[in-house]
């Protein structure tokens, strides 16, 4: 056995806790964790049943944990784990699954498929096992600031083009401020206007912020990788910024696994709480409207939908907070089916938007969010993650949706009342 499959297998074996034993221990076999995923209900192949993508750890767990299964292994009547066994389940852990938590929800004995999928991606990722892109993207953000590279100059010269477009200063390492904003990279790379949209609706509402030039970037791809030292670095990067800055509180940005990693998952790996608040923007731009702070003039009168991103409001709780913003500034507001909690993945995160070997299938699992779609026949689609904003954007160039996306930062932003 070679030393990364050992340590892979390690890793694996060290996510073998109480709650995995009892999840593999009470699954039915039901079948619903499979109509609630995308993947599935588009290719009704087998292999993508959520509990399926899991048997290489149940393999495990009933080999090394289970009175039968030692007496089987002792046997020989059940096979160790292989490297061809890990490669053969990698398309599966990283192409099939957004770890969107739709099964997870439906599942009648409360077993947390998403989680067990993290830490089968743990194994992999231990292992060498993970996608190219990923592992260069964990990777470049380990070895500098940003998955996609440094993004020093990017960064600086997209708050300069704000600055110039609103008039209205953007300070970087500016202490004792209200609020930390981070960024993900696909907001500085591809919709920089978030910047201008936020820095307006702050000067309005009073609120005083800024950005650190040491830890900008939200993104967290040890999350989607499976790695939590990676995660707990990259955690740690922006929690040491926050802390130094002394601010109350640090504003995630419009990206899911972002928010997902500092808010609910980054206390746990770093061992300790914060001494400041971690709120969505979007969360954040509810409270100012319901303060009073918020106020805006006019609504768009396209026929808009909204896109509710898997990571934000099912796994995050963000539900009602983007309707009512929603209802500022839409005149012509529908919902599609589903929408909400139980609203359908754009195929993207969890890792598989930037995985290219997953492109043919993720195009294939869309047909259920353009389904969605096409029952309503909207002009335009809101949301609130830049990455579900990216996926939908090329997505809908792949089938020939002439519709646009918006964020819904910078559509509070358009009807901004700057009289009130």
């Amino acid at each position: 056995m070679s030393a990364t499959l050992e340590r892979g297998l390690n890793a694996l074996r060290e996510q073998i806790d109480a709650p995995v034993a009892s999840f593999f221990t009470s699954c039915v076999s039901c079948g619903l964790c499979a109509e609630a995923c995308l993947f599935y209900r588009e290719t009704e192949d087998p292999q993508y049943t959520p509990i399926k993508k899991l048997d290489l750890m149940r393999r495990m767990w009933s080999r090394e944990f289970t009175l039968l299964g030692r007496i089987g292994g002792w046997l020989g009547l059940t096979k160790p784990i292989t490297d061809a066994d890990l490669t053969a389940w990698e398309p599966l852990v990283y192409d099939s699954c957004t770890m969107c938590g739709r099964c997870t929800l439906v599942c009648p004995v409360g077993n947390d498929l998403t989680m067990m999928i993290r830490k089968m991606r743990e194994g992999m990722s231990a292992s060498g096992h993970g996608p190219v892109e990923l592992i260069g993207a964990a990777q470049r953000h380990i070895d500098g600031n940003s998955a996609m590279g440094d993004l020093s100059k990017a960064i600086h010269a997209q708050v300069k083009n704000a600055v110039a477009d609103t008039g209205i200063e953007i300070e970087f390492d500016k202490p004792g401020v209200d609020y930390m904003v981070i960024l993900s990279a696909q907001e500085i790379a591809e919709f920089p206007d978030v910047l201008g949209a936020m820095a307006r609706i702050f000067k309005k509402a009073g609120v005083t912020w800024t950005i650190s030039s040491e830890a900008f970037e939200a993104t967290n791809v040890g999350i989607q990788i499976g790695s939590r030292d990676i995660a707990r670095t990259l955690v740690q990067r922006l929690v040491d910024a926050a802390e130094k800055l002394g601010v109350k509180g640090v504003i995630s940005p419009e990206c899911g696994h972002a928010y997902q990693a500092l808010r609910w998952e980054g206390p746990n790996l770093i061992g300790r709480a914060y001494n400041f608040e971690v709120i969505h923007i979007i969360e954040l731009l509810d409270q100012l409207r319901a303060q009073g702070k918020l106020k805006t003039k006019g609504m768009n009168t396209q026929k808009l939908t909204f896109h509710d991103p898997c990571q934000i409001n099912r796994r995050g709780g963000i539900n009602k907070e983007p309707r009512r913003l929603m209802n500022m500034v839409a005149e012509n507001f529908v919902e599609t089916e589903d929408a909400g909690t139980m609203n359908w993945c754009c195929g993207g995160g969890g890792g598989v938007g930037a995985n290219e070997r997953a492109a043919p299938l993720r195009n294939i699992a869309f047909k259920r969010k353009k389904a969605q779609i096409d029952k309503v026949n909207p002009d335009a689609i809101v949301t609130m993650c830049a990455y579900c904003h990216h996926t939908l954007d090329n997505v809908l160039e792949e089938f020939n949706m002439d519709l646009e996306v918006m964020g819904l930062t910078e559509l509070v932003a358009e009807y901004l009342d700057d009289d009130a």
